[in-house]
């Protein structure tokens, strides 16, 4: 420490706690000291690890870096040595006090206590466990400089008041302009001559920032440039806030209690062994989804659990005939990455769009999930099947190749298979899940950010109302949750149980859009309290990241659903989207008929009638097929191109 700095408080025994699930790491709980330290240019809090306080500090200002560094430390004891100490520096943490927006801290009814740091940019902190306690003390210090009340809605939430009169002022100021322009909010969006090239570059920014804002090199990069391309950038995007067709306003919303809502037990071995009959057909296949939906599933048993979920065996088939499905899907396999590992380099000089996909696949694998057993290391083979994967995908799907982020929806699905062609079928069954969230014309990222638009102003008329009031009516935010279905946003082993529970399509097709309310809930009495703006909003939904309760958020979501269906006076376009509306006879039948994944020929069952499996690649795919896009169906002629997986429209940014 530099001599002219005082320590006003000091507490070791302080500890960041990191996933213990995608690490050997037997210190996955990391160590470290926080300080209240007066400097020449403020008072400021500090925690730093423990393995750095033996060391000289040549930067005073410690800084979060929200991503891991890789690099093969294997050469030499003093570089491994370096690393770790690198990658425990990363979470080293400085702020001016005067800074502080808020605080949060648990219950003291829990293990330790812990404090997490809010601050008026948004940022927030990963949280502080006092292992020996001493969060009182501190705060009770930091009390001397900042003036600190409780919120009224939450009682984890504490507010930093600024008692300024020239920023309060500025302040109301800020709100009557707000107020003033708060109707005309509704961004207007520039259309280029070229609207491929529009949309195509308005997502790559956008997916750009989301999957590498937690790189170092995106912490100094300021709010208001990534608040300007997402509202400029994005042609079509926008989410009016004037009344749709058929949806008829609430502005006052008095909804039933949200019940309470529990989870239960998992899906077992012995539990799943007994829902098959003699021949190996599964009976009961409702019962077996409300399990899944309410537990998850053993891990033991993943792998064949989800081999149904995501269309690689029918729910209906019997034990032979997902025999003779899995010899025919090996078969299929081997041919289409036979198709691109056969392809000569003079062959592949005038074959521009597998070049440059084999160029971003490149790319992404030796960067997606390295921190993960399953990836770590630079020798290691499972890259190499990721990476031959994402090849096949593009043979099986030419139209839509590989876009950035599909790594990441793949990395979690082989880690449960760890079968390279029972990876690439349920991997293919999962995009025909999101694959419409990339669509050209944006189409399917448009609506369901318009959806939680709708939701939110039912269920929350009052956050809906400060949303669009602060320039956030548009959902922006909840991008990264939507196009790669919270990947980023949990531990490794959580996205495992959360996809698992979306995939069984209940309470309904849009339970994710229900998952981003929950969430929102969660952060309301944050995001109002500390007034944030479009661009801190930004930062702190990213700065939850990996901080998210699963379970908690899993029994709110249902509870919402349950909440809404309950209203006797839910709009119609609300109902549309919670899947509460009656289905024509007409229409139920013509959904009845599913593309399939091992045969063109096949019918679905009744059960698995609001789930789209994976298409047949070279099979005859019939005329006309109805595919399921988050809860609606659309009718897509696919005339002639039996080769062709998805419609023209499915094609997303590069």
């Amino acid at each position: 420490m530099a001599s002219q700095n005082e320590v006003l408080f000091a507490k070791d025994s302080v500890y960041i706690h990191i996933n213990v699930q995608d690490t050997k790491d037997k210190d996955a709980h990391i160590a470290g000291r926080v300080y209240l330290m007066k400097k020449p240019e403020g008072n400021f809090i500090e925690w730093k690890a423990e393995e750095c306080l033996s060391h000289d500090i040549q930067n005073d200002e410690w800084d979060v870096i929200g991503s891991v560094g890789f690099r093969n430390d294997r050469d030499s004891e003093c570089v491994s040595m370096n690393a770790k100490m690198d990658a425990r520096r990363k979470y080293n943490i400085s702020f001016d006090v005067l800074d502080l927006k808020s605080f949060k801290r648990n219950a003291p009814n829990h293990s330790w206590a812990y404090i997490i740091f809010i601050l008026k940019d948004g940022t927030t902190f990963p949280a502080l466990h006092f292992h020996n306690g001493g969060s009182k003390a501190l705060l009770k210090e930091l009390e001397t400089f900042i003036h600190i009340r409780r919120s009224p809605n939450d009682q984890r939430l504490f507010i930093v008041h600024d008692h300024d009169p020239e920023m309060l002022s500025k302040s109301f100021n800020e709100l009557s302009i707000f107020s003033d322009s708060s109707s005309a909010y509704v961004q207007k969006f520039k259309f280029m001559k070229d609207p491929y090239t529009a949309t195509m570059g308005g997502f790559s920014k956008v997916t750009n920032f989301f999957n590498n804002f937690m790189a170092p090199e995106n912490l100094t990069r300021p709010q208001s440039e990534m608040a300007e391309f997402l509202h400029e950038d994005i042609p079509g995007m926008e989410i009016s806030n004037l009344d749709e067709p058929g949806f008829e306003m609430v502005t006052k919303t008095k909804l039933p209690p949200r019940p309470v809502v529990k989870r239960s037990e998992h899906l077992g071995l012995a539990k799943w062994n007994s829902f098959f009959d003699s021949d190996g057909t599964i009976s009961q296949v409702e019962e077996v989804k409300e399990i899944i939906f309410r537990g998850g599933v053993d891990p033991a048993i993943r792998s064949d659990v989800w081999k149904f979920l995501l269309g690689f065996y029918d729910w209906d088939s019997t034990t032979k005939k997902r025999q003779e499905q899995r010899k025919r899907k090996v078969d299929d396999y081997f041919r289409m990455k036979l198709q691109w590992k056969t392809i000569s380099s003079e062959q592949e000089r005038r074959f521009t769009f597998l070049k440059e996909r084999r160029g971003l696949i490149d790319k992404d694998v030796t960067r997606t999930d390295r921190t993960h057993k399953f990836f770590s290391g630079d020798k290691n083979p499972n890259l190499q099947v990721l990476y031959d994967i994402l090849m096949t995908y593009c043979m099986y799907n030419f139209d839509l190749g590989y876009v950035q982020g599909m790594s990441d929806i793949l990395a979690p699905i082989l880690v449960v298979m760890e079968n390279e062609v029972d990876a690439f079928w349920c991997f293919a069954g999962a995009m025909e899940r999101v694959c419409h969230n990339f669509e050209m014309d944006q189409n399917g990222m448009k609506v369901q950010l318009s959806q939680i638009h709708k939701l939110m102003q039912v269920y929350d008329p009052e956050l809906c109302a400060y949303l669009e009031s602060h320039d956030s009516g548009n959902f922006y935010f909840c991008f990264r949750w939507i196009l790669i279905m919270f990947k980023r946003e949990f531990h490794f082993h959580e996205i495992q149980r959360l996809w698992e529970v979306i995939w069984t399509d209940l309470p309904c097709q849009n339970f994710h859009l229900i998952i981003s309310l929950a969430i929102l809930d969660s952060e309301k009495s944050t995001l109002m309290e500390n007034k944030f703006g479009f661009t801190e909003i930004l930062k702190h939904i990213n700065d939850i990241s990996l901080s998210i309760p699963l379970e908690d958020t899993l029994c709110k979501a249902e509870g919402i659903f349950l909440q809404l269906k309950e209203f006797k006076k839910l709009p119609k376009a609300v109902k549309e989207v919670l899947g509460l509306l009656p289905v024509p006879v007409s229409q139920s039948m013509e959904n009845s008929v599913f593309i399939g994944a091992a045969s063109n020929t096949d019918v679905k069952s009744q059960d698995s009638a609001s789930r789209v499996d994976t298409p047949q690649l070279m099979g005859g795919i019939s005329s006309s097929s109805s595919i399921s896009v988050n809860g609606s169906r659309s009718s897509h002629s696919l005339g002639g191109k039996q080769n062709s997986i998805i419609d023209e429209g499915s094609k997303i940014l590069t």
